[in-house]
């Protein structure tokens, strides 16, 4: 591995982009967005390393049909594809790291399933996958990892790289700090959040959980938060429109750098400190979470809540309402599982 660079700069390049329809609309967006990566880095070269390129979710392509049919057939690709080997090579020309945006992916080993993927590319090629585990149900109908059967890919993988351990996971998973921890917990230093996150839940009080939850995942995984997210128009995105603030929190949760609020393509930089990240996880012995956890002591975790799909057809509206329906049911009638692994544990315990 390349010798660690304890120190560089991430840019966030918020998009204001038109849906694609085609395959044409896509290579569209990816250049330009190629072209705002290429701007990040040589225009602050002077100044900053730029050795991290952040996109938001659905720059490129978006979910804009209304069937995961019609998504599976217009827009969707494998991975590899023409488009990621776009990034690929630009992150080899300027010898950089690149989060694309998220990719509607289909995989012949799930024929008729559509996964919101997003990708870690480097100087020498792809580095990570990342499949979103929590679609913003009901409206996203994209297909979770965790609800394949017999399922064999890592769900939430993270990779070691000359910028640090880096995992990723994108919008709606990160409302679900189980999921973040599971980044943190292999290691990653640096989190990164590809979102397409909207009012009335952007940047502006009263609500702001854009800001709150990416400063509270910072804080409780001692780790950095690179979020990235759209900027859209109501013109190019509807029936949402998108407030941006893009930003950088370090591990104590401070913002580095956050966009102005506000609809709009834009960059905005700040510095990465991995030096900083790995002296303190080694130093503290308070207000260190990772170590702090009492895993034993979570026995709710131990009760399945949201149901993994009972076949291997594709998602459907109905189906998606019947299973949130059987979540909230589990968790408002747990009582029974739990006590029963709150009671068996005790006894292994020499509790009474």
């Amino acid at each position: 591995m390349p010798q660690l660079l304890q120190r560089y700069y991430a840019a966030l390049c918020q998009t204001n982009l038109p849906n694609p329809v085609d395959m044409a609309g896509i290579h569209r967006n990816v250049g330009r967005m190629l072209e705002m990566a290429q701007y990040a880095v040589t225009g602050y070269e002077p100044f900053f390393p730029v050795k991290l390129v952040v996109f938001p979710e659905f720059a490129q392509v978006a979910p804009v049909f209304e069937t995961v049919e019609e998504l599976h057939d217009r827009l969707a690709v494998p991975i590899p594809n023409e488009f990621l080997d776009r990034y690929c090579e630009l992150a080899r020309k300027l010898g950089i790291y690149i989060q694309t945006s998220s990719f509607l992916e289909r995989d012949s080993r799930y024929p008729g399933h559509v996964f919101n993927t997003t990708c870690l590319v480097g100087p020498d090629g792809l580095l990570l996958k990342y499949r979103k585990v929590h679609p913003w149900i009901p409206w996203e109908l994209h297909t979770s990892p965790h609800d394949l059967p017999n399922y064999q890919d890592p769900l939430f993988p993270v990779v070691e790289t000359e910028i640090g351990c880096i995992g990723v996971a994108i919008c709606y998973d990160w409302l679900f700090p189980e999921a973040i921890r599971q980044l943190s917990l292999q290691g990653a230093e640096v989190l990164v959040r590809v979102s397409a996150y909207m009012d009335p839940w952007g940047t502006a009080s009263p609500m702001e959980w854009w800001t709150l939850i990416n400063r509270v995942r910072a804080i409780e995984n001692l780790a950095y938060v690179v979020a990235c997210n759209q900027g859209a128009s109501l013109r190019n995105y509807p029936p949402f429109s998108w407030p941006g603030g893009s930003m950088i929190v370090d591990y104590d949760g401070r913002i580095v750098v956050q966009a102005e609020p506000g609809t709009g393509e834009k960059i905005v930089i700040g510095p990465v400190d991995i030096a900083a990240v790995r002296e303190e996880r080694e130093r503290r012995s308070g207000h260190h979470m990772l170590a702090h956890l009492r895993t034993e002591a979570y026995s709710g975790y131990r009760v399945s809540i949201y149901p993994q799909a009972t076949t291997t057809a594709p998602p459907t509206a109905d189906d998606v309402k019947k299973r949130i329906e059987i979540g909230r049911a589990r968790w408002r009638q747990p009582s029974q599982q739990v006590k029963k692994h709150r009671e068996t544990a005790c006894e292994n315990e020499g509790h009474t």
